[in-house]
């Protein structure tokens, strides 16, 4: 099947350009397909072995939903949430390749590594031996936390992290499995964003920071399983060069506790930034302070619990929060803390295919962001809810 998909998509074009072969006596019969022998052509026999090691995946997520803004409906729409063209496979008994497009972002190349933000994963990986795994390309940063585990389309709403950091970065990395393979370690070098310094931050730098000769990050992760398979964990450190004499120090501690039918996920999150990546803190006191804030701290915690209620139903609850700090406030009457925010994200999903991993949902994220009294008297902000009504489908449609 797959190497017949193939070969259609290909030969399609060609067929329609020069159309020079009578179709019909060229025809023959293989496994209940007509194939032209001008496409088997296309691909060399000793080719197409390789086409059983390589995957085609539209990962989805499209929705009907109704925004609301402090409890008024403000919009009701058909969104096309997440569409990521995905291809993978192996090439060779010890090379692996990963392509993953997103086609709900702008296609805007990064200045600093040279490729379309819209393009999360193209990376190369080569197993040095059954336990250690090279891997080199833009990677998906190894942060620990399972929020940023999943799958894009299964996260309906992120936490503010996750949700306004560079995620996919160029580098390399190395992974190895310790022991019986339950515990692994994995080390990455990366780019620290996808911009230069003077496109990240322009007439925003403070004066006082210079950009880094060297922007780099490093990321250590360490995944463990415990009590067979019950208890896992994702746990990393993260090390970001973001300009001369300011860094960012990021901890990510993901627990994931499972029973029969229900599964437990808990994130805890601490990131310092010596120069505010995020924007946050920025944006809050942007009223009163033109540059970029220094010494920005966020600290969150993401909890998502899952209950099977029958094979084709399952029950889903999110509760997170995040709060943000600005620890270099200059005012001496001044509160560090700035605000906080909270979301919570009820959802019932139906799955009516056994075969077929699609699932059809209802969900309704509502989020509240609550203000300091010190933030709101000198910065001008008010606290405010929003919230997100949707019924859709999410679905790795898996084509070939």
């Amino acid at each position: 099947m797959k190497k017949y998909f193939i070969c259609l998509m290909l030969g399609f074009l060609p067929i329609i350009t020069f159309g020079q072969v009578d179709q019909m006596e060229k025809q023959t019969n293989e496994g209940g397909f007509f194939i032209p022998d001008s496409l088997k052509s296309l691909i060399p026999v000793s080719k197409q072995s390789l086409l059983r090691d390589v995957d085609v995946i539209f990962n989805s997520r499209m929705a009907y939903n109704s925004n609301f803004m402090d409890g008024n409906h403000t919009l009701s729409e058909f969104n096309v949430n997440q569409l990521r063209f995905e291809l993978k496979g192996k090439i060779h008994d010890k090379v692996y390749f990963r392509f993953r497009n997103r086609y709900t972002r702008e296609p805007v190349p990064g200045n600093l590594d040279n490729i379309s933000r819209s393009v999360d994963l193209a990376f190369l990986r080569i197993d040095l031996s059954p336990k250690t795994k090279f891997s080199f390309g833009k990677l998906c940063a190894d942060w620990g936390g399972y929020e940023f585990d999943f799958n894009p389309i299964d996260i309906l709403t992120y936490n503010d992290l996750i949700e306004n950091a560079d995620n996919f970065l160029v580098g390399a990395g190395i992974s190895h499995d310790i022991g019986d393979g339950r515990n692994s370690i994995s080390f990455q070098v990366l780019n620290s964003r996808t911009k230069t310094f003077d496109e990240q931050y322009g007439s925003s730098a403070p004066p006082s920071i210079n950009p880094s000769e060297y922007p780099l990050a490093l990321v250590a992760n360490w995944r463990g399983s415990f009590f067979d398979g019950k208890f896992e964990t994702t746990y990393s450190y993260s090390y970001f060069n973001e300009a001369k004499g300011s860094h960012m120090n990021y901890f990510a501690l993901g627990n994931k506790f499972k029973a029969k039918n229900f599964v437990l996920y808990y994130d805890f999150q601490y990131d310092d930034e010596g120069l505010d990546r995020l924007g946050i803190v920025s944006s809050i006191i942007s009223s009163q302070y033109q540059y970029a804030a220094q010494s920005a701290l966020y600290v969150e915690n993401w909890v998502r619990a899952e209950y099977l209620v029958s094979p084709k139903v399952n029950l889903l609850l999110t509760v997170m929060n995040s709060n943000h700090s600005w620890k270099d406030n200059p005012d001496p009457n001044g509160s560090s803390k700035l605000s906080t925010s909270y979301g919570l994200i009820p959802t019932v999903q139906y799955m009516p295919f056994k075969d077929m991993n699609i699932k059809f949902y209802v969900a309704y994220t509502a989020r509240k962001y609550n203000y300091t009294s010190y933030t709101e008297n000198v910065f001008g902000v008010k606290d405010y809810t929003t919230g997100l009504l949707g019924f859709g489908f999410i679905a790795p449609l898996l084509v070939l």
